[in-house]
């Protein structure tokens, strides 16, 4: 009976990040559906969030207060999701949704490598092989890796957002246990959003305010959910955990690219995101038995 209701209170915490994949995902389809800079996507995004997620904690009754010594690491990982962002939106404009998302999911191979150093954590081997399956994923993904070639800038790119995206995750692993993942994320939009204030300054607002349905949605079921939802899944997985169930993130991704953006994945890309899937489900399987 006991079990029964540890696999019960396991399955809702594996159900909640899914849930938060699902949301996070529709970053991809969004940002391309959107015809305007990356940085200022990025932008309004944020300010949107920032108000979102504020009136949410005012209403919850979320106290944001942040003690003296994590202000500063606070900052620093409201930098790294700016600097995440901006590189991972600039891949999908080079590319599409598949190549975009599936190029970002290599951050649970740079977790795996960093978590042990950075958390002082004990390695295990089982992520190298799951890492792995990822790493293999992207290498199907890849068409060719001609440097002249924009598929070829954006997974560069999508490769440097995973890896300021697991240092900003790692960073964060000690906050969380400490902190509302709500108002956690409201500091950290609310620095991206100043960050990149100047760039509505050379941005014609009435193409902002056109598009302000799919901005909207990018800032509330994207970022105040599913960036809050995902924060607060750290606090029942690893980080490396977390980030390998989190890879069936470009897997919803994909879907909602060809439900709305008629974005038909190769069949590279097909064999690339089931290695992923797969390695969703041996660490879904492996964290329920611990």
């Amino acid at each position: 009976m006991k079990n029964t209701s540890k696999n019960s209170i396991h399955f809702g915490h594996l159900l909640e990040i899914n849930l938060a994949m699902l949301f996070v995902s529709t970053s991809g389809p969004l940002a391309r559906y959107v015809q305007l800079p990356a940085m200022v996507i990025i932008c309004v995004r944020a300010i949107i969030a920032c108000f979102l997620l504020y009136f949410y904690c005012r209403y919850k009754k979320v106290s944001f207060y942040v003690a003296v010594k994590d202000r500063i690491p606070l900052v620093i990982s409201g930098l790294f999701l700016c600097i995440h962002w901006v590189t991972y939106f600039y891949s999908l404009h080079l590319s599409n949704v598949a190549i975009g998302m599936l190029s970002l999911f290599t951050y649970p191979v740079i977790t795996a490598f960093l978590e042990p150093f950075v958390l002082k954590t004990k390695f295990e081997k089982m992520h190298l092989l799951l890492a792995f399956l990822v790493l293999l994923g992207i290498f199907y993904l890849a068409p060719n890796f001609d440097l002249e070639s924009n598929y070829t800038k954006a997974i560069g790119l999508g490769l440097l957002s995973a890896f300021i995206y697991a240092l900003r995750n790692l960073l964060l692993k000690k906050s969380v246990a400490s902190y509302n993942g709500s108002s956690l994320m409201f500091y950290q939009v609310a620095i991206a959003g100043f960050v990149l204030l100047p760039t509505l300054f050379f941005t014609d607002v009435s193409l902002v305010i056109e598009q302000w349905m799919p901005l909207l949605a990018l800032a509330l079921l994207t970022t105040a959910i599913g960036h809050t939802l995902f924060l607060n899944s750290f606090k029942n997985f690893s980080i490396t955990s977390a980030s390998i169930l989190g890879s069936v993130q470009p897997i919803y991704g994909i879907i909602l690219g060809v439900l709305f953006l008629h974005e038909v994945p190769t069949w590279r890309t097909i064999i690339g995101g089931g290695l992923i899937l797969s390695s969703v489900v041996v660490e879904s399987i492996r964290s329920m038995k611990k």
